[in-house]
């Protein structure tokens, strides 16, 4: 599959102005200053004016950190998407919300996957924590309960991770810098931020049509990718727990 970019209309391109300026100014003060200094970084490529571009934005992905794009409709099984990420291509969907969508969506767009998750992935430590992760993936293919455990920590980090921050947290997860209402909620009464615990983690389970209310931080990228060591162990020696379903 590709982008066939000729398809989106005037209201498209509007759409995802809408949204990038929305959640550019959202983000001051909140969102993962690594996060923000690659945004930037992008600009040339993927910027405010158009709706993202891959036909330009792959060339600087490659140059960055070797990591690619690969289309596909929407979700996909878990086994394939290990997969990819274990080549280094970063799995998108092209097709982007409506205005009558910008603060809620069933399934990830491509604004979710795009300015949410390619920007960190010029990042020497979180690409490569995406590429090992997705070889520990597929090297525990069919097992059930080890699926659950790396979806849990892809979970409550890549999609909805918080990092330590002077003050107060900052976000990386996908998930939340590419939502208006998420980047605020984190910062509301009731809300849980824990600190990451690997264990505690991939026990906890986690409802994904549901607004969530506990968080785990972390203090570096350099302590997500180290979470993957004792993670592998983990899953040689085996476990025992609830098993969530596998998408």
């Amino acid at each position: 599959m590709k982008q066939e970019y000729s398809r989106y209309s005037a209201e498209d391109h509007g759409t995802w102005s809408i949204l990038y300026d929305r959640q550019s100014k959202n983000l001051k003060g909140k969102g993962f200053p690594g996060f923000l200094e690659k945004v930037k970084v992008l600009t040339p490529e993927m910027n405010r004016d158009e709706v993202a571009d891959f036909r330009k934005i792959v060339p600087r992905l490659k140059q960055e950190s070797g990591w690619d794009i690969e289309v596909v409709k929407g979700l996909i099984p878990v086994e394939d998407f290990f997969a990819l990420l274990a080549e280094k291509r970063f799995c998108s969907s092209t097709w982007l919300r409506s205005r009558a969508q910008l603060d809620y969506l069933e399934e990830p767009d491509m604004f979710h996957d795009t300015f949410g998750h390619i920007p960190l992935l010029l990042d020497s430590t979180y690409a490569r924590f995406m590429e090992e992760f997705g070889k520990l993936g597929l090297k525990h293919s069919g097992n059930p309960i080890a699926l659950t455990a790396l979806q849990r920590l892809y979970w409550f980090t890549i999609e909805f991770g918080l990092i330590q921050g002077p003050g107060k947290p900052h976000i990386y997860g996908a998930g939340i810098l590419s939502s208006y209402g998420e980047v605020n909620h984190i910062y509301t009464s009731g809300v849980e931020v824990l600190e990451f615990d690997l264990d505690a983690i991939i026990h906890n389970h986690f409802v994904n049509s549901e607004i969530q209310m506990r968080y785990y931080q972390i203090r570096n990228l350099d302590q997500l990718f180290a979470s993957l060591k004792p993670l592998a162990a983990i899953l040689e020696m085996g476990l025992e727990m609830e098993v969530d379903i596998v998408r």
